[in-house]
């Protein structure tokens, strides 16, 4: 009866994957369709330009928040329409630099703010929060630390809001400041761009729910107020504030050709804290939005669900891959081919969305091979946050640190051991699913491989991390 049990877990979630995977087919269709849509920018005579307020969530950001202030005061917008909220959280020497950039700022000219929390009650969504309240501008733009506005952003973006009054926010799209800084940002790049290229553009020009992705992005006070304002009992609270106000009735517009660099993580445990960060977020959005898409349409609530569940995959992928041993063991006929089949759909979605970028986009998909790698080896930390995910709400937000250069010297760097433990523990399971493939179903070999060389690369690579922390830490204190 177990067998019979394990089987039907193993065949279900292979099923999921697939039905999810057919999702991705989808979009790629839908973008392949609409990709030579366009969206001309309408034409406001300069004293019809409405007041907008620039905010700027931080929190210990010493090493990048006077790039982003510098790009937001250089923004080609009326100075007397433009209100910039610094909205500080910061613990660190980061609010003392903040005091005087504010000043400096203040004395050319700049209408800047620096509200200053000495708790993070809501993280992110309470600094936002926050912020809203202490406003009466109709438009709110939103940049992450991390990111650089071009200055025409806000003349790129405004015009669509106060010409079409049902709009509640415009999502542009992310490029990279740091992606050629090693194999970790390279392989990100091309996840990222498909995100962007391939999966916003279909959504929005589709007609499906478009998530906005918490930076970059422009919104409509009016639509915020009445989705209920910013929530914290996410830790994405950028995916469920656009989903409350398009199930509201508000609509979102996407810009692909409006783009707004931001600095990738290089370190892969800031990598990995990120990702679990989205997968805990994005499953308690999931849970949250779930059961509210009835109005949708069927191929609109089929998309949305996907979105929602993006990293439901993840723990797919994990209860897959730990059935394989025992059920080779058994006898158990296993059948991944349909997987295999279905497999090519991602890498088209990397290779038609750097086609779309770059005439040489095929020096960016030599990175594809470490993605693979670090996707699959990072599996199981992500299965555990989508179990939290499903079982909790909130959280703590932990942010990404950034660096903007070498990172093993700099404190914010994550010292941290214990995954390690997890990564060993699926390291040597792995190795004996690999042993058992060997000798009892050589057909299933490639992929239990896999598993095994993802596991052990990405335990290799934070083993590399903390021994290069550890070193500059000698040489620190080494030093007279």
């Amino acid at each position: 009866m177990w067998l019979t049990f394990l089987h039907s877990v193993y065949v279900l979630c292979a099923l999921a994957l697939v039905f999810y995977t057919l999702g991705q087919l989808v979009l790629l269709l839908g973008y392949l369709r609409t990709r030579h849509q366009t969206y001309p920018t309408p034409v406001l005579p300069e004293d019809t330009l409405p007041h907008v307020t620039v905010q700027l969530p931080i929190y210990n950001e010493q090493y990048v928040v006077k790039r982003l202030l510098d790009a937001v005061t250089a923004l080609d917008y009326p100075r007397d329409k433009l209100h910039i909220q610094v909205l500080d959280d910061s613990t660190d020497n980061t609010t003392r630099l903040l005091a005087h950039l504010v000043v400096t700022k203040q004395r050319e000219g700049f209408d800047v703010r620096h509200l200053h929390r000495s708790d993070r009650t809501g993280y992110k969504a309470g600094a936002l929060a926050q912020g809203l309240a202490q406003t009466d501008s109709d438009i709110i733009a939103i940049f992450d630390a991390d990111f650089v506005p071009p200055p025409h952003f806000l003349r790129a973006t405004v015009p669509y809001l106060v010409a079409d009054t049902t709009l509640g926010v415009v999502q542009t799209r992310w490029t990279h400041l740091n992606d050629g800084d090693n194999w970790l940002t390279q392989a990100q790049r091309l996840a990222v761009d498909s995100h962007f290229v391939i999966e916003q553009t279909a959504r929005h020009r589709c007609g499906l729910v478009l998530p906005f992705n918490g930076t970059g992005g422009v919104w409509r006070a009016q639509a915020i107020r009445d989705a209920g304002g910013w929530s914290d009992d996410t830790l994405t609270e950028d995916c469920d504030l656009s989903y409350r106000a398009q199930l509201c009735g508000w609509r979102a517009l996407y810009l692909p050709d409006v783009a707004v660099p931001g600095e990738l993580p290089v370190q892969l445990a800031a990598y990995r804290q990120q990702q679990a960060r989205w997968a805990q977020g994005n499953t308690q959005c999931f849970v949250k939005h779930a059961g509210k898409l009835g109005r949708l349409g069927w191929l609109a609530r089929w998309m949305a669900l996907q979105n929602l569940g993006q990293y439901i995959p993840q723990l797919l992928m994990l209860v897959l891959w730990l059935l394989l041993p025992p059920l080779i063991l058994a006898n158990v006929p296993l059948r991944i081919a349909p997987l295999g089949l279905i497999g090519i759909v991602p890498p088209l979605l990397y290779i038609v969305s750097q086609r779309a970028l770059t005439p040489k986009w095929y020096q960016h998909l030599l990175a594809f091979p470490f993605l693979v790698l670090v996707g699959t080896g990072l599996i199981h930390s992500n299965a555990r946050a989508v179990l939290l995910g499903f079982w909790s709400r909130g959280g703590e937000f932990k942010r990404t640190p950034k660096f903007t250069g070498a990172w093993q010297h700099n404190p914010y760097a994550l010292r941290r051991t214990l995954p390690l433990l997890g990564d060993l523990a699926f390291t040597l399971y792995a190795c004996w699913g690999v042993a058992v493939a060997w000798q009892h179903n050589p057909t299933v070999l490639p992929y239990a491989l896999l598993h095994a060389l993802a596991f052990a690369f990405v335990m290799l690579w934070q083993l590399l991390e903390q021994w290069q922390i550890a070193q500059r830490r000698r040489v620190v204190t080494a030093a007279p």
